[in-house]
């Protein structure tokens, strides 16, 4: 079973922060609600990014506690938003400023999904660099059913990950699927009915935290089509130099 990662004294309304090691979790906390998120919640997360950010964190495990990971949006703030359009415009703009400091932290991210992930809750998995679905999982993109729609940023790194039909069918239909389909389909990268979170994080932190930037860079570029990049040359040129590589090659060789 899932345990809650230590908390090191940051304790939002609906994000909890806390590190093991190299490994900071961020994790959904508002079970009582099925960790739905509330208008308030997207500038809270992109605080609690902001931290992730100023830390010695290698690698992100966004999480979740209960029995669901995410179940959008909190409808509840629809009637606030329905009867002002500049709060309209707010949400969509507060939603889009955390997704996108979540897409460009420095550090490896993982969503460990399991349970219900609908709507803006597949929008924040998708953010991530990986996703892991748990035995429990369930992936639906909803917004058709009540008559809304989904932000072009978040369309556009659905059809990137699943390709335009399969995204066609998540939007269209609003039908849900399990962790293994998911998996089969692109929508994550593996089914890991136990454990896959922790274990792939623990792999990734042990890399350099310099090479990990660099080739995070290089596959974000390269997911926009950018084939070649002078910013990304000059980090192959300049890791070649650095010190870590000689400290790595001499631990190899006396291993």
């Amino acid at each position: 079973m899932q345990t809650k990662a230590p908390r090191r004294g940051i304790k939002a309304a609906v994000f909890d922060l806390g590190h093991k090691g190299d490994v900071a979790y961020l994790t959904l906390d508002r079970p009582e609600a099925r960790n739905a998120i509330p208008a308030s919640g997207w500038a809270d997360l992109a605080e609690r990014l902001d931290d992730v950010a100023s830390s010695d964190a290698r690698v992100l495990i966004v999480q979740s506690n209960g029995d669901a990971f995410c179940a959008g949006a909190d409808l509840g703030d629809m009637p606030a938003l329905q009867s002002s359009p500049e709060a309209a415009a707010g949400f969509r703009r507060d939603i889009r400023g955390a997704l996108d400091r979540l897409r460009g932290l420095a550090v490896p991210t993982i969503a460990r999904v399991d349970g219900a992930c609908y709507g803006a809750g597949v929008a924040l998995a998708i953010a991530c660099d990986i996703r892991v679905a748990g035995r429990n999982a369930r992936f639906a993109v909803t917004p058709a059913k009540i008559g809304l729609g989904y932000p072009q940023e978040d369309v556009h790194r659905l059809v990137m990950l699943v390709g335009p039909g399969q995204a066609a069918r998540l939007l269209f239909t609003a039908h849900s699927l399990d962790g293994v389909e998911a998996a089969e389909i692109g929508l994550a990268e593996s089914f890991e009915p136990e454990g896959g979170a922790d274990a792939l994080a623990l792999a990734i932190a042990g890399n350099s935290a310099g090479s990990l930037a660099m080739l995070k860079r290089a596959i974000q570029l390269a997911a926009e089509g950018c084939r070649s990049d002078a910013g990304q040359d000059r980090s192959f040129e300049a890791l070649i130099g650095c010190d870590e590589v000689q400290r790595r090659l001499e631990a190899l060789r006396r291993k």
